[in-house]
């Protein structure tokens, strides 16, 4: 049997919980949404250029965001899934971005779309080296404590990822997420969604920058989308009935989520759902049809 943790808010603040709400998950991929929300805060600071080229390279910081530089994914490394099955500690950066690389770029900045973990991982550390702080601290100064949310920091060691409510818990060392792995819990993931689109994080420019979407295409097979798109740290587009959908998915060893917030509803709504599993479109429709029961 499936088991679903989900939380929802509404625009007006009605909230709606089921499963354990103090259980901390992985965030997998949904942490590249706080990459992009801390990214465009140092913007708003004026400590990152969107638009520059970075570190002599021809991609710029906008490009690493929104999947356009060009950079391979090392998802579709097959020693590198056999390295995670097989128990081994993560592999260093440097062996990690050779292998990656080694048939070179996917095509030049900004002239093709293709998702890639290591463009968010070279983001973060851009922000990194551009602010003086760790990717924790930032977190912590931008997201977490202005929206009071205290179940959420990176996991780094094994240790830390074996006090998560998941499977792989106690056997997966989250370096080999190497753009870094926030983890929390559910209630505080849609939370997290909530304030940025109730404008708590950013402001209106940035609001409305990080939701310029590059459009992908339409239905995908065994997932509820209907529009697919992505923009900064977002993934945007439709689910179906549910109407214009923004979030993030995310999935890793043994666990799944769904983050998104839905404007079209008769009431905005946004949620989070996380279950087991290994396809982030169980969690996908999961939580589109609790959204929509919402109420």
């Amino acid at each position: 049997m499936q088991n679903f943790h989900s939380y929802c808010i509404s625009a007006s603040g009605e909230e709606r919980a089921e499963g354990d709400m103090q259980a901390r998950f992985p965030y997998w991929s949904f942490t590249k949404t706080v990459i992009a929300i801390c990214a465009l805060k140092l913007s708003e600071n004026g400590a990152v250029d969107f638009d520059s080229c970075i570190n002599g390279e021809a991609y710029t910081l906008r490009q690493l965001l929104n999947h356009t530089a060009g950079l391979p994914d090392y998802g579709a490394l097959k020693e590198y899934h056999d390295a995670v099955a097989a128990g081994e500690d993560p592999w260093s950066r440097e062996k990690l971005l050779n292998a990656a690389l080694a048939k070179g770029m996917l095509f030049a900045p900004g002239a093709g779309w293709a998702y890639s973990n290591i463009g968010y991982m070279l983001a973060r550390e851009h922000i990194e080296a551009a602010s003086g702080l760790s990717f924790a601290q930032l977190v912590a100064d931008i997201v977490t404590t202005p929206l009071g949310l205290t179940s959420i920091a990176p996991v780094t060691t094994r240790e830390e990822f074996a006090q998560l409510h998941c499977e792989a818990a106690g056997k997966y060392p989250p370096g080999w997420v190497y753009h870094g792995c926030l983890a929390g819990n559910v209630r505080d993931a849609a939370r997290l969604l909530h304030g940025l689109f109730s404008g708590k994080l950013l402001n209106a420019a940035s609001m409305a920058e990080m939701q310029v979407t590059i459009p992908l295409g339409g239905a995908l097979e065994g997932r509820p989308w209907t529009e697919c798109g992505y923009a900064l740290g977002l993934m945007s587009g439709a689910m179906g009935n549910a109407g214009r959908s923004a979030g993030h998915s995310g999935g890793g060893p043994s666990c799944v989520n769904a983050v998104y917030h839905f404007p079209d509803l008769p009431e905005p709504v946004t949620g989070a759902c996380f279950t087991d599993g290994h396809h982030e479109g169980v969690a996908e429709t999961e939580l589109g049809r609790w959204v929509q029961n919402f109420g």
